[in-house]
């Protein structure tokens, strides 16, 4: 190396600490390029080589075994977020191998825009994010595969003798998965600098919480029954997490009643609305601090795609309908033809014969 590139490496090296600073949210949220497939395989590549801050490396180092369920946890989030929103303006698109050609897979933000806006689009992807890593963590203690987490120990016993039940199998141990998605995803904010980086990193590390609190909420009770000739005389009850679609739909209600707070912090967030401030902030609620964009039109700069092409359902009245989604432009019709086997019939001996069937069906996009 010569000398000049020697004496600016001191100068690159603090820009970049600094950029850390000014901007934690974005460098938070890396580690969810785990979740694309097109990343490889994280066992693979090792600690030092993943897209994780330095205290998320630390830890990855600590406890590699977790790994798999880090990477379950991404995917189960970004294949929720889709799932809730792919009938909607924002349908949560995220960065393509091709859209990160420009920069190196996993240096930039995976959600783009959306993941530092501060917007309610931000709250669901921290609060579902926080949640599938809860979630994929949690599964894997009850099903063995790590030495330091199993069942939930503190149901082991107990139950009620006079309703016929009592504590048994293997509970999910929430609160394991919990303290792990904190210790991973939670950057302290006494780390930060300037104002607006902190308003967004309380906001994140709410939204966060809240998702991890929807898992915890929605846990149920499951039971088997015991007893002669299957009388349920006695039951053996543990307690499970939800389906993680459940926890999704539970978080988008979340998101629809998200709650706007001031860009201003003293000594906790505040609701934006002076009038409502008696009214309390809960753990579980949703919150955002900028006021979403209408997702339309196209904006590169942000990368927002607009809705232009987008197949839309002319006779709907919901997100998904060609009046809401195309933003009053209008539509165009095409006719899609389909060909399928039809009719089979298995003829002795031995094949299947079927009919050739044809059918044609109207698709609309948005202008």
């Amino acid at each position: 190396m010569d000398r000049v590139a020697l004496l600016a490496l001191p100068r690159l090296c603090a820009l970049w600490a600094a950029l850390l600073a000014l901007f934690p949210c974005g460098v938070q949220g890396n580690w969810m390029w785990l979740g694309i497939a097109s990343f490889g395989v994280p066992e693979k590549l090792g600690c030092a080589n993943l897209p994780l801050n330095s205290r998320q490396k630390e830890l990855c180092k600590r406890k590699p075994y977790l790994l798999p369920s880090i990477r379950e946890g991404a995917r189960l989030g970004i294949q929720e977020c889709r799932s809730q929103f792919k009938h909607e303006r924002w349908n949560c698109m995220v960065a393509t191998a091709n859209a990160a050609a420009a920069a190196p897979l996993g240096t930039s933000p995976l959600f783009g825009y959306e993941l530092t806006s501060g917007t309610k689009e931000t709250a669901f992807i921290y609060a579902v994010m926080a949640a599938g890593l809860v979630h994929s963590v949690t599964r894997s203690c009850s099903a063995g595969n790590m030495t330091e987490c199993s069942c939930d120990t503190t149901l082991q016993n107990g139950g009620s003798a006079s309703e016929g039940w009592h504590w048994g199998g293997c509970s999910d141990d929430v609160q394991y998965g919990m303290w792990f998605s904190r210790k991973f995803l939670d950057f302290p904010i006494r780390n930060t600098t300037g104002k607006e980086s902190k308003v967004l990193l309380t906001m994140n590390l709410h939204n966060s919480e809240a998702g991890r609190q929807a898992v915890a909420k929605l846990m149920s009770v499951d039971c088997r029954c015991h007893g002669v000739s299957g009388s349920c005389a006695v039951k053996t009850c543990w307690k499970t997490m939800s389906s993680f679609e459940k926890i999704g739909h539970w978080l988008k209600d979340k998101y629809e009643n998200s709650i706007q707070v001031s860009d201003k912090i003293k000594r906790k967030m505040r609701r934006r609305e002076k009038d409502q401030r008696k009214i309390p902030i809960r753990k579980d609620d949703l919150l955002y601090v900028n006021k979403s964009p209408n997702y339309c039109v196209e904006d590169k700069k942000l990368g927002i795609p607009g809705t232009q092409g987008r197949e839309c359902n002319r006779t709907s009245e919901g997100a998904d309908g060609c009046n809401l989604l195309c933003c009053g432009r209008g539509y165009n019709t095409h006719v899609v033809r389909h060909v399928e086997r039809c009719e089979c019939k298995f003829i002795w001996c031995c094949y299947v014969r079927c009919r050739r069937c044809e059918s044609m069906t109207d698709v609309h996009t948005c202008k």
